[in-house]
């Protein structure tokens, strides 16, 4: 179903009158669930011709369904299954698919529950099911299903980035928060939200929001009758006095349930989905926000994963160390390591290994290129393109990451983490801000949420506020997460120096 829209220019033009699509959710959960079926299908074959071949007899059983139940019979059954269950735990809701890891726990429950009543179906009927064909179906259709996920998933956020496949949001409330929050969402793309317009509460009703070129479509009471004029179909609600619940409440009664959806934004922001639990208490939705977690049965399997990992990875480099002390030792005859003074967890100060990557004068020579950087306004970050102290085989190392591979030997050592905020000069450090000094309540890491995220090409602040957030929202699952997108960072390394 398509309707004609008003898409709103940025000088403020009148708009112009273009087909959108607003069923986009359905088309894309189709296009899931038909590549869900294709996979457990897939791999249903697989599994059977696994463990029986091109056979189709009977299980082995002392009921009635013995000359019924073929293994061909329990595969369909068990797809049905499987397609249902990820139909009922909502794993294609629009709400989670994009981003985030709720669509892979959900596809991961739905999985496991197939598994079990599959199980406890057998059992009751007493069915000899193949030990292989288990093995092969259950562990090969996750990554299945997972697989075509993660495809369709990058398949939607190059569509978004586009601007298609995403609710059209209006956003009603102070200028100051609506301003926020269209920032935080025009700069994500990836979550689904396309900001197409705003109504304010303490501004004018027409005009464009300043620093956005997004259009005012009215006062707050007009926007759930100038919608569809705008074929938006999501109204989001920013914190603001002078919105309050009841006035709230009132604007989603002009809302059509069938078409359109509010969404609240609270005043908290930088925390993660798993630390936040909505519970209604006397018509109140309380949010508990639970406090971060730094000791404990997570911290100590995040140090036996570390201590393990890096362990196997420095084996498995020895001859690529042996190469590059070589070619670093043949530059200008200077030592094959660096070793430079970094603050640790809770400012504990510690000796960071490094390939030298730099001449020998290199830390000579870093007060006065700091000195040129903040002349130019540049705070404290002091990574820069074409650095003149970089060696030609120290530009290849940095480019790949290799020069920093010897804090493997740190992380086995306790000094630092696989993940964890960016380990700090101490200098930086003695001009922290208390905010800023929360960044030490966790392990350095070799990686993390600002080397995946734009590595050299983030400023001070942004490097910060993703330092702040892992220290805040950390888990196990994200370390993972954080250590795949680092693969992905060094085969591609654009903004590393």
């Amino acid at each position: 179903m398509t309707t004609s829209v008003r898409v709103a220019t940025l000088d403020g033009a009148a708009p112009l009158a273009t087909p959108i699509a607003l069923d986009w959710s359905r088309r894309y959960a189709l296009r899931v669930a038909f590549g869900d079926t294709f996979a457990i299908l897939a791999v249903a074959a697989l599994a059977h011709l696994a463990a029986f071949g091109a056979a189709n007899t009977a299980f082995n059983s002392r009921n009635t369904f013995d000359d019924v139940v073929t293994p061909l019979h329990a595969g369909l059954a068990l797809a049905v299954g499987w397609m249902l269950a990820l139909r009922l735990l909502d794993t294609r809701a629009s709400r989670i698919i994009g981003s985030g890891v709720t669509e892979y726990k959900r596809v991961m429950h739905a999985s496991v529950l197939t598994f079990g009543l599959f199980l406890l179906g057998a059992f009751f009927l007493d069915l000899d099911i193949s030990r292989l064909y288990a093995l092969v179906l259950f562990p090969l259709g996750i990554v299945a299903i997972t697989a075509n996920r993660w495809g369709w998933r990058r398949w939607l956020l190059s569509r978004r980035a586009k601007g298609e496949y995403s609710s059209r949001v209006v956003l009603i409330g102070s200028q100051r928060s609506v301003l926020q929050t269209a920032r935080d969402l025009i700069a994500n793309p990836a979550h689904g939200f396309q900001v197409v317009g705003v109504g304010l509460t303490d501004g004018p009703n027409e005009g464009l929001l300043g620093g956005t070129g997004l259009p005012i479509i009215g006062g707050v009471e007009d926007v759930p009758g100038l919608l569809d004029s705008y074929g938006a179909d999501t109204v989001i609600a920013t914190n603001s006095d002078h919105l309050p619940a009841e006035r709230v409440r009132e604007i989603s009664w002009g809302l059509d349930p069938q078409r359109h959806q509010l969404v609240l934004a609270p005043s908290i922001t930088d925390i993660a989905g798993s630390r936040v639990q909505l519970r209604p208490v006397a018509g109140l939705p309380l949010l508990h926000v639970e406090t971060p977690q730094y000791e404990g049965p997570q911290r100590m399997a995040k140090r036996i994963f570390d201590v393990v990992v890096s362990g196997l990875i420095l084996l498995a480099l020895l001859p690529l160390f042996l190469l590059v002390a070589v070619l670093v030792k043949r530059v200008d005859g200077g030592p094959v390591f660096y070793t430079q003074e970094r603050v640790g967890r809770d400012g504990a100060i510690f000796r960071i290994l490094k390939f030298r990557s730099m001449y020998t004068d290199a830390d000579a020579r870093r007060a006065e290129l700091l000195a040129e950087m903040a002349a130019r306004g540049e705070k404290r970050l002091f990574k820069m393109a074409d650095d003149p102290r970089v060696t030609p085989i120290g530009k290849v190392l940095r480019r790949y990451s290799i020069d920093e591979l010897p804090q493997l030997i740190n992380v086995l050592r306790g000094d630092m983490s696989l993940v964890g905020p960016r380990p700090a000069l101490p200098e930086e450090v003695s001009d922290y801000s208390s905010k800023e000094r929360r960044r030490l309540v966790v392990t350095p890491g070799m990686s993390g949420l600002w080397q995946v995220s734009g590595r050299s090409n983030l400023g001070w602040d942004d490097g910060i506020r993703l330092d702040l957030y892992y220290a805040d929202n950390w888990s196990m699952t994200g370390d993972l997460i954080i250590l795949w997108r680092t693969a992905k960072a060094v085969l591609m390394p654009e903004g590393a120096y």
